[in-house]
Parts: structure tokens; C-alpha cells; sequence
């Protein structure tokens, strides 16, 4: 997938603040919101799957949106990059 500039960068700044956090591996919370769509929690979800993650989703007030959010033991910087590259694919999917 190609990215543009101002998405390389981000990943960038990201995978440096990463590098100085955390001796690797470590615990990672990921977040995420999307559309209250069953099909694209478990998107999300599956993309997790058999890596002991710990994954809660909490739905809006008015139903529209569900967050999720994801604590699962990480590699490293670039394995959690990969990991936002790869589900960033889903259609209206915010990352926090």
C-alpha cells in the first residue's frame, strides 16, 4: 500500500517515539473508533487473533460509533507500525 508524505512522516515521529519508550517487547494499547459495523469490529479483531491480546469495545451513546481498544504484547516499533498500516485499510477507521 503507498503511502503519502504527510502518513510517512507520521509513522515515522511514531516508530522514533516508540524506540525511546519501551524496552521491546512490550505491552501496546492500540485504539481505535469505527462505525458501529459488526464486520469491521471483527476486522479489527481478527487482526489480533492468537497473539493474547485483550481487546474491549465500548459503542457510542448513539450507537453510530464503537471504540476498541486493544492491549497485546508487542515486538517492537515497527511490528506496531505494521500493524496500523495494515488495518488502516478499514473504511471509516480512526486511530487514537
Amino acid at each position: 500500500m503507498r503511502m503519502d508524505k504527510k502518513s510517512e512522516e507520521f509513522y515515522a515521529r511514531l516508530k522514533e517515539e516508540l524506540a525511546g519508550s519501551a524496552d521491546w517487547p512490550a505491552e501496546y494499547l492500540f485504539k481505535f473508533i469505527v462505525p458501529s459495523d459488526k464486520e469491521k469490529i471483527v476486522q479489527i479483531e481478527s487482526a489480533f487473533d492468537n497473539m493474547g491480546a485483550v481487546i474491549d469495545t465500548k459503542e457510542s451513546k448513539t450507537g453510530k460509533y464503537t471504540s476498541v481498544s486493544i492491549n497485546v504484547s508487542m515486538g517492537g516499533p515497527q511490528q506496531i507500525i505494521d500493524k496500523y498500516i495494515q488495518l488502516s485499510a478499514i473504511e471509516g477507521i480512526i486511530s487514537l
